[in-house]
């Protein structure tokens, strides 16, 4: 398990705009600060993904969404606040509260507040952080460091290494407004 140490000298690399691996509940992760549009295209280049796909965001708790959440319905909040933390991403209107390079072509933003233990500390030491599949687009997800390195070489900026959260599949995806599956886990 990582130290706080460790925590806190990746979370500094995600504050100076750096591009970084990290383990989730189900996969790695590659990360960035989602306000930092340089990390965020670096990223997105990393993975050769299309921008217009937005990007996931985690975040260590559900009041670091606040800014997109306060005005929304009641039975929404009840849906968010009862999944969360866990394998639950969820499809939230963003109401131009957020930037493109996040968004996409979209309407709605993927949110996800996790339980895994280190993404949590980063989260809580940074703030949400962008959060997408540690492979090339068209690839299998990394389940291991060395997969990272064969994907990645010396491109990532930092990894916050530790265990994965022992989940099978990376989270689900649901609309928030409809409650329907848009990927399954």
């Amino acid at each position: 398990m990582a130290s706080c140490w460790q925590i806190h000298r990746v979370a500094r690399t995600v504050r100076a705009g750096g591009v970084i691996a990290y383990p989730t509940e189900a996969v790695w992760g590659l990360g960035c600060d989602p306000w930092n549009a340089v990390a965020v295209e670096r990223l997105l280049a990393l993975k050769a993904r299309d921008p217009g796909k937005g990007l996931i965001l985690v975040a260590a708790s559900m009041e670091q969404f606040d800014f997109l959440l306060d005005d929304l319905p009641e039975r929404w909040l009840d849906r968010l606040a009862s999944t969360w933390p866990g394998p639950h991403t969820w499809l939230v209107p963003h109401r131009q509260r957020l930037p493109a390079w996040i968004t996409g072509e979209h309407e709605s933003v993927a949110l996800r507040v996790s339980n895994h233990p280190l993404v949590q500390a980063l989260c809580r030491e940074c703030g949400p952080l962008v959060s997408t599949s540690a492979n090339p687009a068209g690839r299998p997800p990394a389940r291991s460091r060395l997969r990272i390195q064969q994907y990645f070489g010396r491109q990532l900026d930092g990894l916050l290494n530790g265990p994965l959260g022992g989940r099978k599949n990376p989270s689900t995806i649901r609309d928030l407004a409809t409650a329907e599956i848009v990927r399954p886990a």
